[in-house]
Parts: C-alpha cells; structure tokens; sequence
C-alpha cells in the first residue's frame, strides 16, 4: 500500500505529491510550519489527507512549545494550519479533534501532553485507513461488473492515509472479483487524474484509460461507463457536494445519460452545520495553475485567469454518497444525519 504520510522521529514524512508520477520523493518536516506549507503548496492534498497531516502538524508543533506557553501555542499552530486550504471540512475536523484531546489533558505534564497529542495524530491516521477501507466494502456492490468506471480527480491512497475513497471502492470491487475497467480524466489544471490516479491504479494493475476533462461527455455517452465515483472535500446537510472542479460538469453530463453518480467519503467530510453547498468557501488558487501547464506557460502574457479549484454539485445529480457507516441515498437531510449519528455513537 502506498505511504502517502507517516510519523517518525525525523518529523512527518510524506510523499511529494507535486513530483509525481516521474519522481517518487518524500518530504520530511520537521516543524508545524513546514506541514503547512506541505498542504498549501499542495504536496500533500486530498481531504482525508490533509486531516491527518494537519493533526500530525499540531503533534509536532507542541513538541516545541514550553510549559508555560503551552496554550497560546496551540492556538498559534492550529490557526497556521487552518488557514491552508479553505474548503476541505476534514482539515477543521482533524484540528478541532486535537483541540479536544489538548482540552483533556491540560494542566499535566507537558511529556503526557505531547505524548497524547502524538498518540492521537497517529490514530487519526489509522482509523482513515480502516474507514477508506469501510467506504469500499458498502461501495464496492454499486460498481457493475463489466463495465467502466469514471472517476475525476484524485481520491486513492494519496488522497488519503491509504487505500482512497472513490479509488478504495474501485478497488474493493476488484478485490471482490469484478471486472472493472477506469476512465480517469486528466482534471486541469493540477493533472490529479493524469499524474496521480492513473500512476496509483497502474500500480494495482487495475485497467486505465487516461482522457482529458473535455471527453467525459464523449464517453458517457457511448453507453460504456457504468457510474461516475468520486470523491468529496465537503458535504452539505442537503447533499450538495463540494470536490475539485470539473465535477459539477460531470455530474450534470451523467444525468443527462442516465448513467448513476456516486460520491465516497467519510463521515468526516459532512458539514452537517451547512444547510446547503451555496455557503461552502470555494478556494481560489494562484492563475498561474491554469496559464502554465507544468512549469511551461500555455496561454499569452497578460492574458487574466480564474482558477477555484473545487466546484459545488447541487443534491439532485448525487445518486448515492458512500461513507464508511454505509450509503446515504436522498432525502439527503435524513439519511446523511442518520449516518453522523451512527458514526457517533460508534460502530
């Protein structure tokens, strides 16, 4: 299984997601700010990801703390990291969560209080690899068998602590002896379909055709793709559904060919606090994503560019969200929130 980030006595280690597929390099920080810089320059990226990353940055970061500032630093290191990247809800999740266990043992001696808040990055990080594993299981027996599987972005192991999302059920149903084959588009303008998810499933020998955002239509169309899986940085209490741009697109193109669309994610990734997708803060990322491709500069000098890097799904295109606790099917309002609640008083 891929390592996408792990604690060590050197710091936490992650795969540099930026050099891939050509390069396979891990990063070593060593301090909280450095973790930071990890999720906002993109090294690491992928909701699921991103929470333990930023749960293992507080970790670090009160490694460094006094006694006596013990608190103003934990402000100060989960501020930095909340400020990263807006939209993915399981980056609060993960420093809220670390916030809870600081609150639980404050006032003891500072070993036990790193020692706990080490303790609890880690296990951020191990529940993630059983919960993907959960999303697949209830997933993996809405894929048919025979038929193709389209998928957007990238939400596989390095999306993740391991295994993935839409990619865990991809492979949870290959496991279980079906016959898959994936379409993973390229997603401009960061390539996380064609870098990252097509360089994951050539791994697991999984059948993969690369296609460009602007042939998903095409395809969809020909009857040859079974569903559409994706993943998700944020879930609204109605459904919508916040992920990397280009997905809307996707989902309004599978309903038009009748094809079903399923969104994998964790209990985590629901902002059940948000009544609607219409209030998500949608992160804008710098326009030279979109006027270079790969450090080479495609589009005219001066020319200007938008570049939000998710985009919202209105409810009614979701045919089915995934999430570890099984899978929620509309009306969204109740079975999302029978859900949180089963997650919450455990399994």
């Amino acid at each position: 299984m891929i390592e996408t980030i792990q604690w060590t006595e050197a710091g936490v280690v992650m795969i540099d997601q930026r050099k891939l597929p050509q390069q396979e390099i891990y990063l070593t920080c060593r301090t909280y700010r450095e973790v930071a810089e990890a999720i906002r320059t993109m090294a690491i990226r992928g909701a699921p990801a991103i929470g333990v990353a930023a749960a293992m940055g507080v970790a670090l970061g009160m490694l460094e703390a006094g006694a006596d500032e013990a608190d103003e630093a934990l402000e100060r290191i989960t501020a930095t990291l909340a400020a990263t990247r807006p939209t993915a809800v399981n980056l609060f999740w993960a420093l809220e969560r670390m916030k809870r266990v600081y609150a639980e043992v404050r006032g003891r001696p500072l070993s036990e209080v790193r020692r706990r808040l080490v303790e609890e990055a880690q296990r951020v990080k191990q529940e993630d690899i059983a919960v993907n594993r959960a999303i697949g299981r209830h997933g993996a027996a809405l894929l048919p068998d025979g038929k193709s599987v389209l998928t957007h972005c990238n939400a596989g192991a390095l999306a993740t602590a391991g295994y993935g999302t839409a990619l865990g059920v991809i492979r949870a149903a290959c496991e279980a002896g079906k016959r898959i084959h994936v379409f993973a588009d390229e997603t401009r303008p960061f390539l996380q379909g064609a870098r990252l998810t097509a360089w994951e499933l050539a791994r697991d020998g999984i059948p993969t055709t690369l296609i460009t955002d602007n042939m998903a239509g095409h395809f969809l169309k020909s009857g040859r793709i079974g569903c559409v899986v994706v993943g998700a940085d944020r879930i609204a209490a109605n459904g919508d559904v916040a992920n990397k741009i280009g997905t809307y697109s996707l989902a309004v193109l599978a309903r038009e060919n009748g094809v079903p669309f399923y969104v994998a994610a964790p209990i985590s990734t629901l902002d059940l606090a948000l009544e609607s997708g219409e209030r998500i803060p949608i992160e804008e990322r710098p326009p030279e994503e979109v006027t270079h491709l790969c450090g080479t500069r495609v589009a005219p000098e001066g020319v200007a560019a938008a570049n939000p890097a998710f985009d919202v799904t209105p409810h009614p295109y979701v045919t089915a969200i995934i999430t570890e606790h099984g899978v929620a099917r509309p009306p969204y309002r109740e079975s999302l929130r029978r859900l949180a609640d089963a997650a919450a008083t455990g399994p």
